[in-house]
């Protein structure tokens, strides 16, 4: 490897490690100090660039992509505030255990603390938020810093997709110049024949890393199989976990439930609630309406398996904290996600050999005939009232097209298959609630490690950049005023998507709140009315803009958006309150039924 200064040779030597590591794609914005990492990254055949003007955008982007991918995905800035622009996402990528990898270009560690220009202290920067953090030194053609450099490269993939998943921080401190400028005599022309492992790297990553699946011993899965195989009410609990990140993959889970006959409530963002494996098992979506009405289901679960994070439906979430039931979380990080504080085991290891080495244990262990007659009728109880709780939706949704409406047709209807990312506030619980389990192949897809609205049109855009399938993006109006500079992707990084537009003129989450009652402040610091019409975006970023009333004109406008190419957004305008007290009426129906 030859390179006409320091500089240059170190972001070549970095890029080309990451790349050999696994790293296929980055997304870069533009700035001095980042030089030479970005047009290393841009010579690189191996790796795809994604170009950004706005750093947080940028770091959503490929939040995205790792969500979509499992696989990390570079983000690049030069110094100063462009990377605290990365924190938010950072912070993101920790909770939900996304990988990503963040490259901050620095200035040389003597112009720390001197007022030295777009310079700030950038030293772990985002704190406990990075899975690992390394400065790594400054340039120099030296075999063994070279070498260092490649481990650094190396161990931060490995970081990035360890367990738990999650960000690594690389600060990069570089001297002028930054462009690849001749500087002779910088780098000796002999380097890389006196130290070829230096420069020259070797065959695939200069270190490789196995990772191992973590999985239960036979003590513990021997007396968690008795409890299951015991148990004449269990019940499965899927929370949100990444399918391309996190398990279990539906063959185990499908292996428990046949062997226990528990059914199982899954989060839309679980990758349970969707795909091929739904129309064979007791896959339950409508609990967020009846698991509170009273008497329902009486008696507790005896025993709950639960992996993934927290459920987003909060009726759930509550139902599990006044259950009287064994609960079992399997989590491969052996972290604690259950803020009721009620689970009574912690299995740290792999949900996926966890579930198939349960699954053959309990069927050793299940013989008892009256037991299976119970766990029959507990099942069935779920089942009947998943059909009955749909037809009472059904009727609704054809009566009123109120905002769960939409994400009910939307779950109903988008392509087979599909992408589905959904914003935070009431996007996600609106699917939680409508949208029915199917058998259709939808990666569904939302942020909910720390469930902000910053960075959805970003992230969203990264994930479809990461695959063919067709891209379908609900969003409400805040979280689209929000990211808007995030649609500038589109036709720079070659997105298209159709995006749906929930446009309620504020913040319509807060009427679920006791707040609503106080008015004001309620309406002016919570709603927060603004009144703006999108439209002008269209122009701005060359989409197509639709703006619909009804079901029947949303059903075509989405049917025809999702058959064509480019990007279009389609606003469907509704009433927060109405909305709301629609959802308490159907609520309120649901509960004295069942």
């Amino acid at each position: 490897m030859t390179a006409p200064n320091r500089a240059t040779l170190w972001g070549e030597v970095l890029v080309e490690e990451l790349a050999a590591a696994g790293l296929s794609a980055a997304c870069v914005s533009p700035g001095s100090r980042s030089t030479p990492l970005t047009v290393a990254l841009a010579d690189h055949p191996e790796v795809t660039v994604y170009s950004h003007l706005d750093e947080r955008s940028s770091a959503f982007f490929a939040l995205g992509r790792g969500r979509r991918t499992g696989r990390p995905t570079a983000v690049v800035c030069t110094s100063g505030t462009a990377a605290a622009n990365f924190h938010p996402a950072v912070l993101e990528a920790s909770e939900a255990r996304v990988p990503l990898v963040v490259l901050t270009a620095d200035r040389p560690p003597e112009l720390r603390d001197s007022g030295a220009n777009q310079t700030s202290d950038q030293v772990k920067l985002y704190g406990d938020a990075v899975r690992w953090y390394r400065t790594l030194p400054e340039p120099e053609p030296e075999p063994r810093k070279l070498r260092s450099l490649r481990v650094a490269a190396d161990r931060a993939i490995a970081e990035a997709t360890g367990t738990p998943a999650g960000p690594v921080h690389l600060n990069v401190p570089f001297r002028k110049p930054l462009e690849p400028t001749p500087v002779p005599g910088d780098v000796p022309e002999s380097l890389s024949t006196e130290a070829p492992p230096a420069t020259g790297g070797r065959d695939g990553p200069f270190v490789r890393t196995a990772a191992g699946r973590t999985a239960p011993g036979d003590s513990e899965v021997a007396t968690l199989a008795d409890a299951l195989g015991a148990a004449e009410r269990p019940l499965i609990v899927c929370g949100p976990a990444d399918p391309a990140v996190h398990g279990p993959t539906p063959e185990a889970l499908g292996r428990v439930v046949e062997t226990t006959g528990a059914p199982v409530l899954a989060d839309p963002l679980s990758g349970h609630r969707f795909g091929a494996h739904v129309p064979d098992l007791p896959v339950c979506g409508g609990y967020d309406s009846y698991l509170d009405a009273d008497g329902w289901p009486d008696p507790d679960p005896d025993v709950v398996l639960r992996c993934g994070a927290s459920p987003t439906s909060k009726v759930l979430r509550q139902y599990l904290r006044d259950a009287d039931a064994r609960q079992v979380l399997v989590d491969p990080a052996g972290g604690w996600r259950e803020a009721e504080f009620t689970a009574t085991d912690l299995v740290v290891a792999d949900p996926t050999p966890t579930f198939a080495s349960l699954a053959d244990a309990v069927s050793d262990r299940r013989d008892d005939a009256a037991a299976d007659g119970e766990v029959a009728a507990w099942r069935d109880r779920f089942v009947d009232s998943e059909d009955r709780y749909w037809s009472l939706v059904g009727e609704a949704c054809r009566a009123s097209f109120f905002e769960g409406a939409i994400l009910r047709e939307l779950a109903r209807t988008a392509p087979d298959p599909a992408t589905l990312f959904v914003s935070n506030s009431m996007p996600v619980r609106d699917l939680d609630r409508f949208g029915r389990p199917r058998g259709g192949d939808l990666t569904v897809l939302g942020n909910r490690g720390v469930s902000g609205i910053d960075g959805i049109v970003s992230t969203a855009l990264g994930a479809g950049s990461a695959t063919e399938d067709p891209l379908v993006l609900v969003t409400g109006d805040l979280a689209y005023y929000h990211d808007m500079n995030g649609l500038l992707a589109l036709g720079r990084c070659g997105v298209d998507a159709t995006v749906v537009l929930v446009n309620n003129d504020g913040g319509g989450i807060f009427h679920m709140l006791p707040i609503e009652e106080f008015d004001p402040p309620f309406t002016e610091h919570f709603v927060t009315p603004h009144d703006l019409d999108f439209e002008p975006t269209a122009d701005i970023y060359d989409l197509e803009f639709a703006r619909v009333a009804g079901r029947s004109a949303f059903l075509d406008a989405f049917e025809t958006s999702v058959a064509s190419a480019g990007t279009q957004v389609i606003e469907v305008r509704t009433d927060a309150e109405s909305s709301h007290r629609t959802r308490e009426c159907l609520h309120g129906r649901v509960c004295a039924e069942l």
